[in-house]
Parts: C-alpha cells; sequence; structure tokens
C-alpha cells in the first residue's frame, strides 16, 4: 500500500569556514566510495548508499522509486518499488507548516499533549522539506536475519532539509495507530488526532562531526516504564559505512553533492535539484532483530529536534500515513468436497440419485502491512438466496444472509484458512456467500469482508426425461387407442423447514415433483389437427403416467405427443415427440376389408301324386317322405322324414277331396357337396277301398355334384 506522509529530517551540518569539517568531509567521501557489506544496509532490498536514485548495482529499490509509487510523474524515474509492503513520501508544502508548539510536546508525552502551528522562525538547518520511509518483508538470510522469527522485517526511512549549516538531530515516530492534525486549539496552537499505542517505534539520530560520527538509538513507546520509553538498542557507531557485521540499525548522509530524484531547492539555492552534503538523510532498522517484526504501523512522523535526549525540544515534523496493519479476506463457493464451484454452477439432485446436495464457502484471510503478523480473530460465514436464476439484477450478499458458523483463527499462520459449516440446498436459484473477518484490535489488524460476486454461485433446476410409447399400433376402426409416458429425472420440490430465504437452506427436501403431463392426440395423417387432448395428468415424481383412452372416428396414422408443465424451481418442464417424429408414438386405425365368397348350395325335396280310379270313393289317408343320403338301399336312418302328411278329405292338411292328390316335402336342410339321394314315399290309405303305395328306393333316387371353387361360375 502507499501512503503519503508529511515530513521527515536529516541532520549533517556544514562548517563551510572551518578546513576541519572539509577534511572530514573529503574523508568521509572516501570512505563512502566502496561500501562494505553490513546487514540492515546489505539486504538487496534497499540502497544505502548516501544518494536517493537508483543505481545498478548494488540490488534493491531507492527513494526514486517510493517518490514514483507515491507520487507518480513528479519523480525521476518510472519505476516503483519492488516488493515494498509499505512505502510514504511527502513534500512539505512550505518552510513555515508544521512545528511543534506548546510544552507538552514531547517524545515521553502522549500525542494527545502535543500542538503543532503552521509558523516560521526555525532555524533553517531544522527545516524539513520531504520525507520519506519504505518497509520490506523478506525470508531470513545471512544478509537480513530474522532472530528467529518467521520473516525479516526491515524499515527505510530518510528526509532531506533545507540546510546543513551545523549538526542536527532527528527523531523518526512509527505509530501504530492513525496520527492525523487536528483543528481544535491546544498549546498555543492545534491538536493532534490519536495517541500512542505499546510498542510504537523512535529513532533517534544524530550525526555530527560532518557527519563521521553517528549516533542512533532505539526506543519503544512503553506505558508500564517511567518516562513512557522504553530503549532498546543504542550505538554510537551506527553510519552505514562504518557500522560492524549484522549490525540491526544504520544511517547515513550524503558526503558529497548529489542530485534529488524530484524537485529540491535548498538555502544555497545549487541548482538541478542538487543537495549538497549533508542536506539528504536515509537509514534503516531490522524490526525483526529487535523483536518488533509483529508491529503494523499506521502513521509515520519526522521530526528535528534540540539534542538526543528523549526530552529534547521538538522543532519541525513531517507527518503523514504509511502502512498500517490491514486485512484481506478472499473467499472461495465449494462444494463439501472441496472443490471450486465451476461458472456453470451446480445442479439440484434428482429423486432417483438419493444425494443431498452441499455446499461451504473457504475463507482465506491475509494481513498486510507486516509479514511477521499472524491472522487472529473469528471469522463468520453468511448464505443469502435463493434469488431466482432469471434476476436481471445481481445482488451480491453484503448484509444479512443465513448464519453458516464462525471459525476462530490459530493466530499461527498468515495467511490463515477458514471454512464455513455444510449447508444443505434443497432449492435451485442464486445464491452468495459473505465472509466477515473479525480482525484483531490487540495487534491493530482491522477487519475485513469478502461480498463480491465471485461469491456467488448457481444452483440450477433439473430437466427431467419424458419418453411415451403408444399402448396400440394398429387398432380397427372403431377401437380405443391411449399412450402411456414414463418420467424420469426429476428433483423434489425445496424444503421449508431450514433457513434461509422460505427456510430452504438446510432443510430437509420437500415433496416429490408436481405438475402435470398432458397428452395430445394429432392426426390422423398430419403433426397439425388435433384429435384429441386429455386432461392434466397430475405428476408425483418419477412413474409413469396414462393418457386415458379416445376411440377416433376416421381411419389413419395418428400420433401421440406429450407435454410435462414441470415444477418450478427444481424441475424444468419438458416435453416428447413435439416432432411427430418418434414411430412409437404412431397409432395405425384401420376399417376392415370384408371379402365375399360364394358357395352352391342345394335343398332337396320331393312330390308325390296319388291317384285312384273312381268306384272306391276319394282319397283318404297319410302320405310319407323319407330321404335317404348315399344310399339306394333307404336303409339305417332317414336324413329327412316329413312324419305322415294326412290327406283325408275335411282334415286340416287334406286339401280339397277327390281321386287324385299332390303332396310335397317340406325339407329345408341344404348340401353344399356332391351327394347321392334316395326318396322313400309311402302312401297308407284309410278307405277300405283303396291300398297303400309305395314308391320304390332305388326307382327315386339323384346324385348332384356341386364345385364352390368354379373359377367361372354359371359355366
Amino acid at each position: 500500500m502507499t501512503n503519503a506522509f508529511r515530513r521527515l529530517s536529516a541532520f549533517v551540518p556544514r562548517r563551510r569556514k572551518q578546513l576541519l569539517a572539509v577534511v572530514a568531509v573529503s574523508a568521509l567521501i572516501a570512505g563512502y566510495a566502496v561500501l562494505p557489506a553490513f546487514a540492515v544496509h546489505d539486504t538487496g532490498l534497499f540502497q544505502l548508499d548516501g544518494n536517493a536514485s537508483t543505481v545498478n548495482p548494488p540490488p534493491g529499490d531507492d527513494w526514486d522509486r517510493v517518490c514514483h509509487e507515491v507520487n507518480g510523474s513528479d519523480c525521476s524515474t518510472s519505476s516503483n518499488t519492488t516488493g515494498a509492503t509499505a512505502v510514504g513520501w511527502v513534500s512539505e508544502p512550505n518552510r513555515s507548516s508544521s512545528i511543534f508548539t506548546g510544552g507538552g510536546s514531547k517524545d515521553p508525552q502522549d500525542i494527545s499533549n502535543w500542538a503543532w502551528k503552521d509558523a516560521g522562525g526555525l532555524p533553517d538547518k531544522d527545516n524539513l522539506r520531504h520525507s520519506f520511509a519504505a518497509r520490506y518483508s523478506a525470508p531470513p538470510s545471512s544478509t537480513c536475519p530474522s532472530g528467529g522469527a518467521a520473516t525479516c522485517e526491515v524499515l527505510y526511512f530518510g528526509s532531506d532539509r533545507f540546510d546543513n549549516s551545523g549538526d542536527a538531530q532527528q527523531g523518526f515516530w512509527f505509530f501504530q495507530n492513525k496520527i492525523t492534525l487536528g483543528s481544535t486549539p491546544s498549546g498555543g496552537g492545534f491538536n493532534f488526532n490519536g495517541v500512542h499505542k505499546n510498542g510504537d517505534l523512535l529513532i533517534i539520530s544524530d550525526f555530527s562531526n560532518g557527519g563521521t560520527v553517528s549516533t542512533i538509538s532505539i526506543y519503544k513507546w512503553n506505558s508500564a516504564v517511567s518516562g513512557n520509553l522504553e530503549l532498546l538498542a543504542s550505538s554510537n557507531n551506527a553510519n552505514c559505512a562504518t557500522a560492524p557485521a549484522a549490525d540491526s540499525f544504520c544511517g547515513l548522509v550524503n558526503a558529497n553533492t548529489i542530485t534529488m530524484p524530484w524537485a529540491f531547492t535548498d538555502k544555497s539555492g545549487t541548482p538541478n535539484n542538487q543537495a549538497l552534503n549533508g542536506e539528504f538523510y536515509e537509514g534503516g532498522v531490522n524490526l525483526s532483530k529487535l523483536g518488533l517484526g509483529s508491529e503494523c504501523f499506521a502513521s509515520v512522523s519526522s521530526e528535528t529536534r534540540s539534542s538526543t535526549s528523549t526530552t529534547a525540544t521538538l522543532k519541525d515534523f513531517v507527518l503523514g500515513n504509511f502502512g498500517a496493519c490491514g486485512s484481506k479476506t478472499e473467499t472461495t463457493p465449494q462444494d463439501a468436497d472441496g472443490n471450486t464451484i465451476p461458472a456453470a454452477g451446480l445442479t439440484i439432485p434428482t429423486e432417483a440419485s438419493g444425494n443431498t446436495l452441499q455446499v461451504k464457502d473457504h475463507a482465506v484471510i491475509t494481513v498486510t502491512g507486516s509479514g511477521s503478523v499472524k491472522a487472529s480473530g473469528t471469522v463468520s460465514f453468511s448464505l443469502c438466496g435463493p434469488t431466482p436464476l432469471s434476476d436481471a439484477d445481481f445482488t451480491v450478499c453484503d448484509s444479512g444472509g443465513a448464519d453458516l458458523g464462525t471459525r476462530t483463527l490459530s493466530g499461527t499462520n498468515n495467511p490463515d484458512t477458514a471454512d464455513s459449516d455444510l449447508a444443505t440446498i434443497t432449492s435451485a436459484g442464486r445464491y452468495c456467500w459473505r465472509a466477515d473477518y473479525s480482525g484483531d484490535a490487540a495487534k491493530g489488524i482491522p477487519g475485513s469482508s469478502d461480498s463480491r460476486e465471485s461469491e456467488c454461485f448457481k444452483v440450477n433446476p433439473v430437466t427431467p426425461t419424458l419418453t411415451t410409447n403408444a399402448d396400440q399400433s394398429s387398432v380397427s376402426l372403431g377401437n380405443p387407442i391411449s399412450d402411456t409416458a414414463h418420467l424420469t429425472g426429476t428433483a423434489k420440490q425445496p424444503g421449508s423447514d431450514g433457513i434461509g430465504t422460505g427456510g430452504t437452506i438446510n432443510a430437509t427436501n420437500g415433496a416429490k415433483a408436481g405438475g402435470s403431463i398432458t397428452f395430445t392426440l394429432y392426426g390422423p395423417g398430419d403433426c397439425s389437427t388435433v384429435a384429441f387432448t386429455s386432461g392434466a395428468k397430475t405428476v408425483s415424481g418419477d412413474g409413469d403416467y396414462g393418457s386415458g383412452n379416445f376411440t377416433p372416428t376416421a381411419a389413419g396414422t395418428y400420433h401421440w405427443v406429450a407435454s410435462y408443465t414441470g415444477n418450478s424451481p427444481n424441475t424444468n418442464a419438458t416435453d416428447h415427440n413435439t416432432a411427430c417424429d418418434d414411430t412409437n408414438e404412431d397409432v395405425m386405425v384401420v376399417q376392415l376389408q370384408p371379402t365375399i365368397s360364394t358357395a352352391q348350395r342345394f335343398v332337396p325335396n320331393d312330390s308325390a301324386t296319388i291317384s285312384v280310379a273312381s268306384g272306391g270313393g276319394n282319397l283318404a289317408g297319410n302320405v310319407r317322405f323319407q330321404l335317404f343320403v348315399n344310399s339306394v338301399t333307404c336303409s339305417g336312418s332317414a336324413a329327412y322324414d316329413s312324419g305322415n302328411i294326412n290327406i283325408t278329405s275335411g282334415t286340416p292338411n287334406a286339401g280339397t277331396p277327390g281321386l287324385t292328390k299332390t303332396v310335397s316335402s317340406a325339407n329345408n336342410v341344404a348340401y353344399d357337396s356332391s351327394t347321392t339321394f334316395s326318396w322313400l314315399v309311402t302312401y297308407t290309405s284309410t278307405n277300405q277301398g283303396h291300398k297303400n303305395v309305395s314308391s320304390a328306393c332305388d326307382v327315386e333316387h339323384s346324385t348332384i355334384t356341386i364345385d364352390n371353387n368354379n373359377p367361372n361360375p354359371g359355366t
């Protein structure tokens, strides 16, 4: 992160008229010609080399890159730093800006006692023009030792000043709390907003004798000690050019005229943004070796002071933001197995699968601003939804939602991870997670949250399978036809006994899929004429559903079509055979064509005429006809027997009395095959004047030949 801060000071005296100072400066220049490799200034992260511009070699950044990262095009380079975790660079508006005032403006006093004003009058050597700072986090190494910490945390800081005429002492405060300038009158000026927090860092540096002597003392704010300032380390050999190996802190000034990588004008009016020796100062501190690597700093103040004493009068200052601890919460919706939910989403389970759809949220919590601070605190998860998949507005879960658990971070990892409770999903739709990280006030870690669009995912409805088969492939006209639909792959309805919208999250599944199936019969002969539409057949999940019977009134080919309404939101609608191209749904209704076959049939009958001479009276008695088949002997049973036919005068069957009588048989049995017939006719007289008479069997017989297969009947 890049946060500008307001002003830092450098100290290096300039004694133009003293030969001793000139000799000392010359010696210092000679000492800077080749810099030895020592710890804090040889990490490869930053160039503590007595100038503000990046040169290669050695490796690492310089203040021109810090300036560009904060201030952009007003700096001489087009490059930002290479991996700084926090940077700050500030230009003082004018030489009369922001000086300390009031008796409470002392380092051992809490910031609430400090006061400031915009006024001139300070010695030129105490007037700061620019100030800058940068922080890096690196793996422990021989050039960046960490004192056993997981990372090597290093602070670099510096300033330039208006004049170098005289010794100057300088302090750098790194505050964990955000400190700003107030507007409430206080101490002859105005107040500061904010207070100290135990662990705030104070670096006091003194360069004298032309910069050859460097004393640096490191303090931290500790309200439990007298004077509130606890000394951590001090050295009077803290010049980066001569400091011993593995030093934890050092500083140095420019030993000769250098060109600043930003607009700079000193008291002498040195042209081309140049700074004379001693007008530029930079230093570094290995926080990890001092046990301060876990601190996150929100604000930085550089100050000039009357001496290196902690109770010295404070003069000019520059205040600004720096790299406070920050936190970043990034979450990823996952399925129950920890797989990232794809952009296409998941699908609600079918009734037949019996599976339960479960999802979770995976959060990664990263503390920024310090590589040594471990993520601690809690992460709370919420799930919003479902909303319809068709919603045009993309609504995220930035508030509310169903509670899906809270996790406590271990405090031993950075970044750290946490997973929500498993959420059982019973309804299709859009869902969005939110993860809220509490932060840790004790460590200065702010909270953070993630409810971006990437936290949302879709649960899609199922599209069932509808297959149908006509119950008949062919029927005769006048017979009923019907259809049967086989529905599979439906999903149960959403539950309503859980949490979230409609109680559908963490609920038990609802009833089987509802809706209905309608059957339509098209034909005959096309797929546009509706012959029959069934009523809506109520659906209850997977199963077979029938159309009911319909009797066509015309012959031809008919086509069944079935349509399922679906059951929103979990089961889509579907249909089958809308193009009438499934032959399993075709029914042929036919009219039967009759055939005619003829066969000759013969019904044999006989008649008899009985005559008698006159003188014996009228005929009286009975006539009997007997038909024998395939016989010329008239033996056995007769195929036809008329019984006695009375011909006596005056009886019902007698007819007109007389001497002659004709009587006929009454056979009605027809024969359609060739055979031989023989008749036996007997007259039995009841008139004593007449005798009985009988026809001989072999006299009256006939043979019939019938050909029913004659292709030319009548020939």
